[in-house]
């Protein structure tokens, strides 16, 4: 056994230093390094998250509403001996003499956090220091942003709707900020006892009321089964298992991207490992064939190559765990600081991952490859033949399949992913596979016509059909690869500059909410002081859709899980006898003047909970009940940047109910000041201002789209290794072609000519590829996903075509460059 194992090492060391190993190794260590470094950063993240669970909610538990909590849940949990906070997120504007500025305001009580801390500067890059207490009536705390947004110092006023409050520190760090919209915003926080008089929550105001508890586990626990047994609509539990479930929901999502991204890697590796097993077999078989004439029984030599490749096989994949650890590293500085908390180093769990990885590939591409070397007749020593056409052959291939297929379904952690990807990339390379097959068909026809009639151009051409198996195979899998550096590129910026180009230059950049019924006069005065168009306000009531067609709407029945947030929030509903700017009836009536009580429904909203027309909707409005048939059915525009309503009632039915008023505006950048007067004058309103909010959003998003980039950019490279191995298997029988040319009379200027227009055309089809099929797939995710215009550009195909040719003529001309210093007689001997 020990004689075995130091046989295969030698081998090893021998393939190393003469270069058959160095394809392979480097497929699978781009394989592990893609899938461990997603691990890695995933393990980091979910380790975070479990480690601050406590600090994230606040307390050991938190209870969030849509409304303030009923009195039952205090007197409940204080009944228990449970210390309670109660906090109020909404959005507002603060504003001081000089300007105002949108912020996400922070209402807490005396005694908040119950877990965590949050931590206070005197001023921006000044030393901070635990609080220790709540902020004192009176006084507000800023983050770093509202500093600068308010060019404010400690000590100055800032007013919030109608209090004027004192700076009293910069707020440095939030144990339990969240990621949803209020927390993208810059942080303003102050005390529950100020919050009535500041008049900036009313009837119909969107706000997130919470109750945060803590206390012994036991306590907890039991005070949690009574909330839930309790809870009512628009009210829900969080506990350390859910904590932050926007961060949660969002990075799961972003993590399934990355594992495609991973697999993507993977399986083009996959395809390179199997080329470079296959060339690495044919070029072994003299080698075992001298050992069985030596003696060596079938065992012994099998015993020795697998050895070989087991060894070789955990080296790769410990070299690429550690490039995946070392990537993760980088890639956990952009989440670091989306999380705003520092992650833990991760677990060795990830680790055992890429060894699975770089073992599965090597058992299901290698392996049946060795195993048709253990087999080596003797005979071949003295007649070099070998049946290829074995059974065993379709059982390696088989071998291959499920273990890329196990990887597939493994990576993917979900059945249903897992068959989209399996099937999706058999598709996409049947489809590649077909269409270079019929390319290359056709330039097999045309190499004798015109200016290809003579030359080495028209050998080189032919050499393509003669092997039109490993052509077509070398121009699917680039297509592949180049596919997805298009897509995250040249299509992506496209997607982008159409989506910011939906909204025409003098679409709405300004939303004011909180207006309230009699300051509509005095707004719409002050607009046309000011010499802007006075914009449409509209009226805005908040309520609940509990039935359908007289049955109650339960959240839990439907299995879409936006359709279930949907059935348990409170939708912003209005009324008016006008269809409003960007609204289309697509089936029904609108309703107009109409006498009877009607609703008109937005059509995608329609669709989600099955609505059709003369269907009767029930709503919920501060604890009454109303109910109206659909009377038509609404397509919206929702990039327009209009103030847009699921609901929509006829005149008369929802006049007597509270009510707000909205609208939106567009402010020309010259008239920034505008936003400040007319929060001076009505301290109430809070005015979002669009552009800075998307923006905001937008860094966000670039930074993840860096994380995905670099993750894709294994597959790229993973494609390139499939390119070089396809080119490598077929360098034996290029070097015998061309020891045959020239052996006939070719000069070198026609064997250049001839390689040049093999790597050219391949490359050529491979760029057409991928710049149609990344076009095709940026044209669907505009019409599908997106639900946007979208015209493919003619710049993805030809990048393609330009990049594609220059990549196969660089490489193949590295890899064949040697052939043709060497003298024709030394290549036929070498080729037997």
């Amino acid at each position: 056994m020990m004689r075995n194992l130091r046989l295969a090492l030698r081998m090893m060391l021998r393939d190393l230093r003469a270069g058959e190993l160095h394809l392979l190794g480097l497929a699978i260590v781009i394989a592990v390094a893609s899938l461990t470094s997603v691990g890695f950063l995933a393990d980091r993240v979910g380790r975070a998250l479990d480690r601050e669970a406590n600090q994230l909610l606040g307390g050991d538990l938190l209870l969030r509403a849509d409304k303030p909590w009923p009195a039952p849940f205090l007197d409940e949990a204080r009944s228990r001996g449970l210390q309670t906070a109660r906090t109020v997120l909404f959005t507002s504007m603060a504003s001081t003499a000089e300007g105002a500025a949108l912020g996400g305001v922070k209402v807490v009580e005396d005694g908040y956090p119950l877990r965590g801390t949050i931590r206070l500067a005197p001023g921006p890059n000044q030393a901070d220091a635990p609080a220790g207490r709540a902020p004192a009536s009176g006084e507000v705390w800023l983050d770093e942003r509202l500093f600068a947004e308010l060019g404010v110092k400690t000590g100055d006023k800032v007013g919030l709707g109608e209090l004027e409050f004192r700076v009293g520190a910069m707020v440095s760090f939030e144990a339990d900020r969240g990621a949803n919209f209020v927390s993208l915003l810059p942080r303003a926080i102050f005390n529950l006892k100020d919050l009535d008089a500041t008049g900036l929550i009313a009837e119909g105001s969107r706000a997130t009321w919470r109750l945060h508890v803590a206390g012994t586990p036991q306590a907890v626990e039991a005070y949690e089964k009574w909330a839930r047994a309790n809870l009512g609509r628009g009210q829900r539990v969080e506990t350390v298992d859910n904590a932050r479930p926007e961060v949660r929901a969002a990075l799961d999502q972003a993590q399934r991207f990355l594992r495609l991204a991973a697999l993507l890697a993977v399986i083009l590796a996959a395809v390179a490992v199997g080329l470079s097993a296959r060339r690495f077999m044919a070029r072994h078989l003299d080698g075992c064939a001298v050992m069985r004439v030596l003696g060596a029984r079938q065992a012994q030599v099998l015993g020795i190559v697998v050895g070989e490749f087991l060894l070789f096989g955990l080296a790769a994949a410990l070299v690429g765990t550690a490039l995946g650890w070392a990537v993760q590293w980088g890639l956990a500085g952009g989440l670091r600081e989306l999380l705003a908390t520092e992650l833990p180093a991760p677990s060795p769990l990830p680790l055992a991952h890429g060894l699975v990885v770089g073992m599965a590939l090597l058992a299901g591409f290698v392996l049946p490859q060795l195993l048709r070397l253990g087999k080596v007749s003797t005979l071949r020593v003295l007649r070099r033949e070998f049946e290829f056409a074995e059974p065993v052959s379709g059982a390696a291939w088989g071998l291959g399949l499920a273990a890329l297929l196990g990887l597939i379904f493994w990576i993917a952690a979900d059945a249903r992913l897992g068959v989209m990807v399996a099937a999706g990339f058999a598709v996409a390379l049947g489809v590649f596979a077909l269409a270079a097959w019929g390319v290359l068909r056709l330039a097999g026809r045309l190499k004798g016509q015109g200016s290809l009639r003579g030359g080495g151009w028209r050998y080189g051409i032919a050499a393509l059909g003669r092997r039109m198996g490993s052509s077509v195979i070398q121009a699917a899998a680039l297509g592949l690869g180049m596919t997805a550096l298009l897509l995250l590129t040249l299509v992506r910026a496209d997607l982008l500059d159409n989506w910011r180009r939906m909204a025409p230059p003098d679409a709405p950049n300004r939303f004011v909410i909180n207006i309230q019924p009699d300051q509509r006069a005095g707004i719409a005065a002050l607009f046309a002081a000011e010499g802007l168009p006075v914009p449409p306000i509209q009226p805005m009531i908040r309520g609940r859709m509990v039935a359908i067609e007289g049955k109650p709407v339960d959240p839990s029945a439907y299995e879409d899980e936006r359709t279930r947030r949907l059935a348990e929030r409170e939708f912003n509903l209005s009324y008016g006898a006008e269809l409003p700017p960007g609204n289309v009836v697509e089936a029904g009536r609108w309703h107009a003047e109409a006498a009877q009580a009607q609703f008109s429904v937005e059509a995608g909203l329609a669709k989600t909970f099955g609505l059709a027309l003369g269907d009767r909707v029930t709503f919920e409005i501060g604890g009454r009940r109303v109910e109206a048939p659909i009377s038509s059915v609404r397509k919206l525009d929702w990039d327009s940047m209009r103030v847009n309503f699921f609901f929509i009632a006829s005149p008369g039915v929802l006049e007597d109910f509270p009510a707000t008023l909205i609208t939106s505006f567009h402010l020309p950048p010259a008239r920034h000041d505008f936003t400040t007067r007319l929060v001076g004058e009505f301290p109430n309103l809070t005015v979002i201002d669009t552009a800075a909010v998307i923006a905001q959003v937008q860094s966000m998003t670039d930074k993840l789209i860096v994380i995905v980039q670099f993750v894709f950019g294994f597959a790229v490279l993973a494609g390139l290794v499939v390119l070089y191995a396809a080119l490598q298997a077929t360098h034996d029988e290029r070097d015998y072609e061309l020891a045959m040319l020239r052996t006939l009379g070719a000069r070198n200027r026609q064997v250049r000519q001839a390689l040049f227009a093999e790597f050219l055309v391949l490359g050529g089809v491979a760029g057409v590829l991928a710049g149609v099929g990344a076009s095709a797939i940026g044209w669907v995710l505009a019409e599908q996903v997106f639900r946007m215009p979208y015209v493919p550009a003619l710049a993805p195909v030809l990048v393609g075509v330009a990049l594609g040719a220059a990549g196969v003529v660089a490489g193949g001309w590295l890899g064949t460059r040697a052939l043709l210093s060497r003298p024709p007689l030394a290549s036929l001997r070498a080729l037997g």
